[in-house]
Order: C-alpha cells, then structure tokens, then sequence
C-alpha cells in the first residue's frame, strides 16, 4: 500500500530520559543527550524514507533543532501543547494527503531497515507492528479512508487488538526494536543502527 506516515517527536530536552548519559559515558550532559535523540529519530526518518511505499512522512514536534534537521526533506507541524503522544499522531494524520494509507510510526526505531517497513506496509488490513516486548507498538497502519484511531501508551498492543487492528507476523528486529534504555540501544547497534546514531554511541 502507499502510505503517508505520521512520527511524533517530543522536545529533545525531554525526551529519552532513561537514555541520559548513554552518549557521554554516564555524564548526562544535556547538549549531548539532545543530539541522541535527535539522533534516533533522524535515523529513523531516513530509513522510513527510504522504503518505496512511503509517500509522504509528516513530523509533529515542538522543537525547533528537530524542524531545522528535517527542513527539505518531510513536512513538520507544530505539535499542539499538552496533547500527548495519540493526539500528536491525530493531528499528524489530518495532514496527510487523501488517498493514503495513515501510519503512525515511533520515531526511536535507530535500526529500522526499508525493507522491514515495506514488508509491513504490504497488508492492507488495519494493522500493527507490537515491540519487541511484544506489549507495546512500533507501527499502527489504516487503510486509506479510515480512521488511524492511535492508542499508544502502556499495553498498546492489546488495546490496538481491541480496536480492530491486527497483528503484523515475521521478524522485522528493527521494526521491533525501540529504544528507551542503554540496553535497548546496545540491543539495537547489534542489529545495525543509522550512521548518525552510530556515531554518537560506541556500540560493542
């Protein structure tokens, strides 16, 4: 299917707590965390870039060092305060294009391949991909039409169940593989992340 695709990122200074110091050995260095989750997140839009099925990705953040990263390259809107992360996915979504199907797409996914995503976005159904937790979403698709009816957060698979959408099967590790904590992120470099995140963390 031809999908637009929906990635939320929250202010760096915010963001990825559990991964302070995680790119400085422990320090926690503010600047240096802030490119981190920059990081992830670049590497992430790239490699959803890269997958012939995407059609359009559109950004939802309030941070201005994330909207200059991606200047000529997605369409950023301005997040809206307070909303949360399901209202930021909504929001996203009424600024695709008609005719697509909707994706709402983590944006902590530093070793996502192409071919993983557009092995997801093969189905038509609505659909999801869980975590590698196996609890949580990486990925929820609809068809073009329908809603995207986000509901992400603690037990979000389950509650994507519950709201119709269905199972993505196969491995897909990078699809899976979140990062929230140092070991999630080791997890990750074992698979292969981007170059920017690579860069900023000595994987090994």
């Amino acid at each position: 299917m031809r999908a637009g695709l929906v990635v939320p990122v929250k202010g760096l200074d915010r963001g990825k707590s559990r991964l302070r110091g995680a790119a400085d050995g422990g320090v926690g260095d503010p600047a240096r965390h802030a490119e981190l989750a920059l990081a992830l997140a670049l590497d992430t839009i790239d490699a959803a870039l890269a997958a012939p099925s995407v059609a359009e990705i559109v950004v939802v953040t309030d941070d201005e060092r994330v909207a200059a990263a991606l200047t000529g390259t997605v369409r950023v809107v301005r997040d809206e305060p307070a909303g949360g992360l399901n209202a930021a996915y909504r929001h996203g979504a009424a600024a695709l294009s008609a005719g697509l199907a909707r994706g709402a797409l983590q944006a902590d996914l530093p070793a996502l391949k192409p071919e993983e995503l557009e092995a997801a976005l093969a189905g038509h159904a609505r659909a999801f991909v869980a975590d590698a937790a196996g609890t949580g979403t990486t990925l929820l698709l609809s068809p073009a039409g329908t809603p995207l009816d986000p509901r992400f957060g603690p037990g979000s698979a389950a509650a994507h169940v519950a709201s119709g959408a269905v199972p993505v099967g196969g491995g897909l590790p990078g699809l899976r593989r979140d990062v929230d904590t140092e070991t999630d992120l080791r997890e990750a470099c074992a698979l292969g992340v981007g170059v920017r995140t690579r860069g900023l963390f000595v994987c090994g």
